[in-house]
């Protein structure tokens, strides 16, 4: 029966079957071990006072990076884009020196106009599309985790600002960003 499961003649089919079997045995042989491992030492922490004390306080103790920044791989791609020279556009421009209160709509108007760069990359099937595309992505992923606050009425609307170059807008971006990130 176990002979009929296999084609007789020898191919490279059956050859990379074979090999993947055997990686995906040896992947599950190692990770049995690795779960008696922990789960030996796991419990033999729990079974002492020291062990219990050490485990809440490693689950309880909050993350304290003090280096994270959530926009800090927008930051990343905005270096890589900020010397394309297929870019050539006008975009409404925030200030870097608004009240900390405007700081999330601010924020806002960037990716917007960042919205405004990846179709003109699209247009002009720009070298740095992908970096522009992963900018906006990663930025919504970022909104995604605020809650919107309600703008204050001395916030500008983001076609009040005034429209400036693709490299000064970069540079402003660059300077909101680590300035939100301090």
């Amino acid at each position: 029966m176990l002979g009929m499961a296999w084609p007789t003649q020898k191919s490279a089919g059956m050859y990379s079957r074979l090999e993947s079997q055997k990686t995906h045995l040896k992947s599950i042989g190692l990770q049995y071990h690795m779960y008696l491992l922990l789960n030996s030492h796991f419990f033999f922490l729990l079974k002492n006072k020291t062990g219990l004390t050490i485990f809440f306080l490693c689950a309880y103790i909050p993350n304290t990076e003090g280096d994270h920044c959530k926009w800090t791989e927008v930051l990343k791609d905005l270096e890589q884009i900020k010397t394309s020279k297929d870019i050539d556009v006008s975009l409404y421009t925030a200030n870097t020196d608004e009240d900390k209160e405007c700081q999330e709509p601010i924020m806002r108007c960037f990716f917007l106009e960042m919205n405004v760069i990846l179709h003109e990359c699209n247009i002009k099937n720009c070298s740095k599309t992908q970096d522009v595309y992963n900018i906006l992505k990663n930025g919504n992923a970022s909104f995604k985790n605020e809650l919107s606050s309600t703008t204050s009425k001395k916030c500008k609307e983001c076609e009040e600002y005034e429209e400036k170059s693709f490299t000064e807008f970069i540079q402003n971006f660059v300077k909101v960003i680590q300035k939100e990130c301090k």
